[in-house]
């Protein structure tokens, strides 16, 4: 196949930040819900599940029902990622944010258990379900439009604004909540104060919901190379299963890390911090919080780093920095001392921004064009399914079973050499290039003419020279 530079993609930078912007804004919320249901679990649990004598018992009802949503984010994925190759980017964009704050929404207005009955908990079952199968979609649909209307070599830095968006949603939760629960009193916040935050999910979509209307489809999609023809190939599962098992592996190795290590910091340790370290709840939140804002610069510092150096060195240097500090890090917190317990979750906070400033585009660009979305979906939300939402249930069972405060730390650490040595032997850099079946994404004339220069520098033109060899 000859190279033809009218195929290459030109974007404008300005509609790239806005781009991240709206998409950003989707993964707030969606954060923005979790990180609410995490902090207001015990009032969720009175009031759903009140007929329950036993407190903790409510708690694990409730965090069931937290859990259903990870295990309906599979089915979002295969059913939102088919859509999304076949129909295009932003159509699943626009959809998942309405049923994100739809389910937000209905949350903050369901009755209890006094006033329906067992139709309560159902209800909430329900919005929980909602939730769980449009975020299926939702973040892998962002990571690839994100990759696919950002220029070649400023993808990672333009995609950690979706990390942004993510910490952005936690911090707001738990700004939200700390409010309510100085300024309210416990029945108030009980009776109704627990909704308000609930409620917000509704102007919070309908400004997303706007913000993604406006948006152009992705470039690629719509100068998708899957034959001279234009033609978009329509590989089965099994077919993508069989013709694309090295990135599938790599791709769900690279979520299993970022993940455990995302939900290890952000979810477990406040709970490590109150219950094994004896830190006060309040203090807890307050150390979390803060170096989440620290690490929303981080991530932009680590997202331009990738682009210049690449995301596998990038990557390589998290990993490496998990496997050697982990469990100094959870040393340092069970000093119990205020500085020391600050420094390790800093150490954890920046080695997680890492990948925070590279996995939003560097998983997309794994996979080609034509099964981008779906494979990409697929692959994402089991590995999560598997192993970011049981995360906190992993940790707390080590250390009940070992008796070890230190066990979580040796969990990360095993999980990071094993991710080390997949990144190093079976994944190369993919920052500055065009993604797998696209041409060149350039913003400027002179990347324009370096690109009709060196269309070598393609991951295109070299799966080309492969396919031909």
């Amino acid at each position: 196949m000859k190279f033809n530079k009218k195929k290459i993609n030109v974007v404008s930078i300005e509609k790239a930040k806005k781009s991240v912007f709206a998409t950003g804004v989707g993964n707030a919320m969606e954060w923005f819900d979790f990180g609410l249901y995490s902090y207001l679990a015990v009032i969720i649990s009175q009031n759903f599940f009140s007929p329950v004598q036993n407190d903790e018992l409510k708690l694990i009802f409730t965090f069931g029902t937290f859990a259903i949503a990870f295990l309906m984010r599979p089915l979002g994925g295969v059913i939102f990622g088919r859509i999304g190759d076949r129909l295009g980017r932003k159509v699943v964009l626009t959809t998942t944010i309405i049923l994100m704050a739809c389910s937000t929404l209905l949350i903050g207005l369901l009755p209890t258990y006094d006033q329906i009955g067992v139709w309560a908990p159902i209800l909430l079952l329900v919005a929980r379900i909602i939730q769980g199968f449009s975020t299926g979609g939702e973040y892998a649909g962002a990571m690839v439009y994100i990759a696919e209307s950002s220029p070649d070599n400023k993808r990672n830095i333009l995609a950690s604004g979706l990390e942004i968006g993510t910490l952005t949603g936690y911090i707001l939760a738990s700004l939200l909540a700390s409010i309510l629960f100085i300024t309210l009193s416990d029945d108030q916040m009980s009776s109704w104060g627990w909704r308000i935050p609930f409620l917000l999910g509704l102007p919070l979509g309908l400004v997303g919901l706007y913000l993604r209307k406006s948006l152009e489809e992705s470039p690629i999609f719509e100068n998708e190379l899957a034959g001279d023809d234009g033609d978009q190939k329509k590989e089965s599962f099994v077919s993508i299963l069989k013709n694309h098992k090295k990135d599938i592996i790599v791709c769900f190795v690279a979520v299993a890390f970022f993940n455990i290590t995302n939900y290890m910091l952000l979810s477990y340790m406040p709970s490590y911090l109150d219950e094994i370290v004896g830190l006060s709840s309040t203090t807890g939140t307050v150390l979390i919080t803060g170096v989440m804002v620290i690490m929303i610069p981080l991530a932009l510092m680590f997202g331009k780093l990738s682009d210049k150096i690449g995301n596998k060195a990038t990557i390589l240097i998290g990993l490496g920095g998990l496997s050697l500090l982990s469990a100094f890090a959870f040393y340092l917190v069970n000093l119990n001392g205020l500085i020391f317990v600050s420094l390790g979750i800093f150490i954890l906070g920046v080695l997680l921004a890492t990948y925070e400033g590279t996995m939003p585009g560097t998983l997309p660009s794994m996979f080609f064009s034509d099964v981008r979305y779906r494979t990409l979906s697929v692959t994402f939300n089991v590995s999560v399914s598997i192993f970011g939402g049981t995360t906190p249930l992993v940790a707390t069972w080590l250390v009940h079973q070992t008796g070890n405060n230190l066990a979580p730390a040796w969990y990360l650490t095993i999980v990071s050499i094993i991710g080390f040595f997949i990144i190093l032997f079976m994944f190369t850099s993919t920052s500055g290039k065009s993604l797998k079946g696209s041409y060149p994404t350039v913003a400027t004339k002179s990347e324009y003419q370096e690109a009709v220069e060196n269309p070598e520098d393609s991951l295109w033109w070299k799966a080309e020279q492969d396919d031909k060899g």
